[in-house]
């Protein structure tokens, strides 16, 4: 993403447009290093989001809400402090550095004061510094006083810029021209190595657009000239980056640099937000996975420890049957087997210090105990089954999830199993209902559910006549034919594809599909969410396919 100088000029020119004369409202930072103004303009409400990570720094206007955390960090702290309320007078670019400060008018009971604060875009040294008179009032980041570091940053001391890069300013084009004396090799390469403020990714395209070997001129003409063509670059149907202009076909435009760089950044962060979303709660459910495997694990060593259980009670019995031969002191005694047709004898150890009476009572104790030892572990490993089960379910809905709007139910799922926490535990949150897939083929209603509470919910809100589809042998979502009858078997065949697709087995070859009449499906009292037993049912082996080009309530991003 091309956040170099070149790119940041026109941001903040933007930026000087849209928010000079507004008035900061509303100061949050949800991320250690993010930074969100709500700033009332002349324009309208916007709100400024100032990305401040190795990763993605960035100052852009935004549209997604972020919940803000209980306890604000100091450093938001001291802004709430110093700037609420505050004017913004100029929003300027330091010439030639991916650095923006904000000139504000600040007023409080007391005093008016003029404050300024910088935005350091600059990858792994990116931060955020307030300054009053050139003095530095606090920094995200701050330096010690024992560091030894070329740039001093803690409150009180003088606010000095970075030191410039040693390479050529753009906007010179005599020293452009002497420096394009020595163009040899890749020439975005060395425009990106010797040309200030130019990422590679703007110099890749000043050599797309004026060639090979593009003269001093066109740099000049690329850098200091007015024309602009803001754009989000797309690749393989997804956003890449966004641009001021671009040499790209595969392009989207927008009317200015922030409205580009906006809709670029939303992508990126929901896609974000969806992977790390995505990543939790797989994390979870596998660590649970894991508890549940080993408590299996457990069970079947100890059913078969309990194998021998039968064994025990004959020895028993057959101390019982033989006790007047049996003599006291003996370690072990041989008996003929009575359930053995070839009349076998067995060797049963004794316990020379106990009667045989008492050696007959220890055996039979034995296999009391391990009788009882099977009766529960059974059922646990029933319980456990379907545990493993249930959790399997929830990660075959996660591994089919598309995007935030899919995982919000699964995510409220695992905090009522107590396998995540909840943000505020002691506060009930509203949770909205995210919407089920819907599908149109032949003027049939198609339904899909995301999750195990949409699968309950969608079977509870249909008909009796409607067709209820469901994978055999995987987890999928449940999906219904909305019908007053039959359905026609190219809409049946469409519905089984679907169910197929958002299904564990979606990436092998064909899938059976099993399908019936809803009144046919049943789901037992006190079951896990998308738990049911159904009946009267056919199956239909199909591959899997999402027909988006049936789908009527999502947008592909």
């Amino acid at each position: 993403m091309p956040q170099d100088a070149f790119t940041i000029k026109y941001v903040a020119k933007e930026l000087n447009e849209t928010l000079t004369g507004g008035k900061i409202s509303k100061i949050t930072q949800p991320e250690k290093d993010l930074l969100i103004f709500i700033i009332y303009t002349p324009k309208g409400t916007v709100k400024l989001e100032i990305c401040l990570s190795a990763k993605g720094c960035r100052i852009n206007l935004a549209n997604a809400d972020l919940p803000a955390p209980k306890a604000a960090p100091n450093f938001c702290m001291l802004l709430r402090k110093h700037l609420q309320n505050a004017q913004i007078t100029a929003v300027k670019q330091v010439e030639g550095e991916r650095i923006v400060y904000f000139d504000l008018a600040c007023a409080s009971d007391f005093e008016k004061v003029d404050m300024r604060f910088y935005a350091e875009l600059m990858g792994k040294y990116s931060n955020a510094v307030l300054t009053c008179g050139g003095i530095i009032t606090g920094a995200l980041k701050t330096t010690a006083i024992s560091e030894s570091t070329k740039r001093v940053l803690f409150t009180g001391a003088k606010y000095v810029l970075p030191e410039p890069q040693d390479k050529t300013n753009p906007e010179d084009l005599s020293a452009l021209k002497a420096l394009f004396e020595n163009l040899n090799g890749d020439a975005a390469k060395f425009i990106a190595d010797n040309v200030r403020g130019i990422a590679y990714s703007t110099a890749a395209d000043i050599a797309a657009r004026y060639g090979e070997k593009p003269a001093a001129e066109d740099v000049y003409r690329y850098i200091c000239g007015d024309e602009i063509a803001p754009c989000v670059i797309y690749g393989d149907g997804e956003p890449l980056d966004f641009a001021v202009r671009s040499s790209s076909e595969n392009i989207k435009s927008y009317p200015d640099v922030l409205s580009a760089q906006t809709a670029y950044y939303a992508y990126i962060c929901e896609k974000r937000a969806f992977e790390d979303t995505k990543r939790r709660l797989s994390a979870a459910v596998n660590s649970a996975l894991k508890k549940v495997e080993k408590r299996l694990a457990a069970i079947n060593q100890k059913l078969l420890d309990c194998r021998g259980a039968e064994d025990v009670k004959l020895k028993g019995e057959l101390i019982t049957a033989n006790i007047y031969a049996v003599q006291r002191g003996l370690s072990e005694f041989e008996a003929v087997n009575y359930y053995d047709e070839n009349g076998g004898k067995i060797k049963i150890a004794l316990d020379k210090t106990l009667s045989p009476a008492d050696n007959a009572q220890r055996y039979y104790k034995k296999y009391a105990k391990m009788k009882r030892t099977i009766t529960s572990v059974t059922r646990q490993k029933v319980e456990n089954e379907a545990q493993e089960n249930y959790l399997l379910s929830i990660a075959s809905h996660i591994c089919a999830a598309e995007n935030v709007c899919d995982l919000e139910e699964t995510e409220e799922e695992l905090k009522s199993l107590g396998l995540i926490k909840a943000a505020d535990e002691g506060k009930k949150r509203t949770v909205k209902q995210t919407p089920f897939r819907h599908f149109v083929a032949e003027g049939y209603k198609i339904t899909a559910g995301r999750n195990n509470l949409q699968n309950d919910r969608l079977l509870k809100d249909a008909s009796p006549q409607d067709i209820w589809l469901h994978t055999r042998g995987y987890h999928s979502s449940h999906v219904i034919i909305s019908a007053a009858g039959e359905a026609p078997e190219s809409v049946l065949l469409v519905a089984a594809e679907i169910c197929a697709y958002y299904s564990e087995g979606r990436g092998g070859a064909k899938i059976s599909v099993d399908y019936c009449k809803r009144k046919s499906v049943k789901k037992p009292p006190k079951s896990p969410a998308g738990f049911v037993t159904y009946s009267d049912f056919k199956t239909i082996l199909v591959q899997p396919s999402p027909h988006t080009e049936l789908l009527i309530n999502d947008k592909n991003i």
